[in-house]
């Protein structure tokens, strides 16, 4: 029996996560022949097939997954030690996985990241964007970006900024042709950029007043699945878009869309970066952390 090498432990890995070569090749920087002719030379290395291969799919066999259980500790432990020792350098260093939502990402993107990235240039920082919420662990990412709310209660979290507030926004151009909402009831009337989400379903959006609370299925033709082309939709006039006021605060800052209905909308939680509570925090997620809470201080 041979010993399969470092990467191939690796790449097995990402494999057995991601189910499909093309997805696990372009996580690795690698093409799928590679990781392919990888696979078979540790499969034969091993004497035990360790990859169930279709034309449309790949799986773990049963020794597969007896090995991805006992391996991936182990990675994760040698990540750590390495992790550890890279620390005695004094500079973070490596790659920083981060799964967020897009319009938390176009916040980022704006402040957060400029700054991080001036300060440790040896990181090189993957922010991944995905609407949806994903097990961070299974997906081999070093943290996620949600709203504090929506963050699994087994995670450490990070909290950072101020409550966000969603709110609906038009632009100026389209208040003066349309006239302005002056309660939610009159949104009816209006023509709204509605929000598709991921499940499918059209979201409803949400007031709050006096304690009382409910949501509302606007009217409106123009529906999209991104907030940051809703609020642009908005600018440009195509009528009334319900964001996050992150997302949008350059527009609202600047004049290119005015906030509606602020008595009816009020603060939701904070963002937070969070992160598996067992695993052992990289020096680089450390230092990202400390420029989301200098960026972003609690309001």
């Amino acid at each position: 029996m041979s010993q399969p090498d470092l990467d191939s432990l690796r790449a097995f890995v990402a494999i057995a996560h991601r189910r499909s070569f093309r997805k696990a090749a372009d996580e690795l920087g690698v093409s799928p022949s590679t990781l392919s002719h990888m696979m078979r030379a540790m499969e034969e290395g091993l004497g035990v097939r360790l990859l169930h291969r279709t034309t449309r799919s790949v799986a773990p066999t049963e020794a597969g997954e007896h090995f991805l259980r006992r391996i991936e500790p182990v990675l994760r432990e040698l990540g750590d030690t390495l992790e550890d020792v890279s620390g005695f350098g004094g500079r973070p260093g490596g790659t920083l996985r981060i799964n967020t939502a897009e319009p938390t990402a176009r916040w980022l993107l704006q402040r957060a990241v400029p700054v991080f990235q001036q300060r440790y240039p040896e990181v090189s920082l993957d922010l991944f964007v995905e609407n949806g919420l994903v097990d961070i662990v299974a997906a081999g990412f070093d943290a996620g970006v949600r709203l504090l709310e929506a963050v699994p209660q087994d995670m450490h979290v990070a909290p950072f900024g101020a409550p966000v507030r969603f709110m609906p926004v038009a632009s100026p151009a389209y208040l003066q042709a349309h006239g302005t909402p002056h309660v939610p009831d009159d949104l009816r009337t209006h023509g709204c950029i509605r929000m598709r989400m991921q499940s499918g379903k059209i979201y409803r959006w949400e007031f709050a007043r006096h304690g009382q609370a409910f949501a509302i299925d606007v009217p409106g033709t123009l529906v999209l699945n991104q907030v940051g082309l809703m609020v642009e939709a908005a600018a440009a006039g195509r009528g009334i878009a319900y964001v996050p006021d992150t997302t949008a605060r350059d527009y609202l800052d600047d004049g290119r869309l005015l906030p509606l209905l602020q008595e009816w909308c009020q603060p939701s939680s904070e963002l937070a970066l969070y992160y598996p509570g067992h695993r052992h925090v990289p020096a680089a997620l450390r230092a990202f952390i400390g420029v989301l809470q200098e960026v972003y201080p609690p309001a």
